[in-house]
This record gives structure tokens, sequence and C-alpha cells, in this order.
């Protein structure tokens, strides 16, 4: 698997190449010729790098989809993902509560968790960085969305709006 990624990209189960295909052309067609895509070993879920800025990128994919969705064939969401840490507790927290300074003195938020391939408590996760994080949470409409992606022995984290994730689904019921 891709070391450091900074996006996570699902697709059906069985569709991982086929995928990574995809997501090879959209980003280098945004100007990296060098991206990086590889299965998690998690059916359904791919691992990619790119050098260029993910919340950019998902932000273009966006407006690609939002033109013609049914060009995306194999990938159905995109996570940009600011750090990527070991799948431990602290390192987690420290990480979550770190990329939640940019979270305002009135602002919301709320922790998304999704786990695969861990015996870590999506209870325990979310209490860990939550203790560490000292802002208001809305659980229905939070103005961020602290998202932990933990993938075995990896965590991807990121604080972002609920608009920077791609979701081809909701796009095409729209």
């Amino acid at each position: 698997m891709v070391k450091k990624y900074n996006i996570l990209v699902s697709c059906a189960r069985g569709q991982e190449s086929d995928a990574c295909s995809e997501i090879w052309y959209f980003i280098s067609e945004l100007g990296d010729q060098d991206v990086q895509c590889d299965n998690t070993g998690i059916p359904g879920l791919v691992a990619v790098k790119t050098s260029l800025n993910v919340f950019e990128v998902v932000k273009k994919l966006k407006e690609m989809a939002m033109k013609d969705p049914w060009q995306f064939r194999y990938t159905l969401r995109y996570v940009p993902l600011e750090e990527v840490v070991p799948s431990k507790l602290d390192e987690i927290a420290e990480t979550a509560a770190k990329l939640a300074e940019k979270i305002g003195e009135n602002e919301t938020f709320k922790i998304e968790v999704r786990k695969r391939y861990t015996t870590l408590s999506r209870t325990d996760i979310i209490e860990a960085a939550a203790s560490k994080i000292e802002r208001k949470v809305n659980l229905s409409n939070p103005d961020w969305i602290v998202n932990i992606e933990v993938v075995g022995k990896w965590t991807g984290i990121s604080v972002l709006r609920p608009s920077d994730i791609l979701s081809i689904a909701k796009i095409r019921e729209k």
C-alpha cells in the first residue's frame, strides 16, 4: 500500500484496479503525472498519493462530476486526508487536535470514524480525539468534520468542511 497516502477512494469490491486507472487518469489531467494509487488490501478501498493540494483535487473532481457524473465509472467517494499516522489512540488524538486548530472559537464540529482491520474501538477513538478539541460539538449540522479513517496499521485524519468530501452517488441523485 502507498505509504503516506493523502486521498482515500472507495469503489465497488473487485474494481480496485479499474478505480486506480480512473483515478490516475483524472488526477494526471489535473497536473500530477506522478500520482500513485494502490490497493489497501481492503476490498473496495484504494489509497492515493498526489503532490497536488488534496482539497483542490477533490474540489476539481467534484466540479467534473457535477458536469457529468457518469464519467466516474469505478470510483464512488473521494476523501482528502491531511495527515497519516500509526493507528494508535494517542497519535490519532494528538494529530486530530493539531488539525482542529483551524476550527474557529464559535464554530462547531463532529467526529466521523470509519475503521477497517483494527481492534480499536470507534467509541475510544472518538473519546480520545474529542477530549483534546475544545470546541462545541454539533452532530446534525457541524461547521467542520474531524474525519478519521483507520485502515489497519495506518490512520488518515483530516479536518474538513462537509462539502470537501466527494460522493459520486449523492451527485447522481441530484
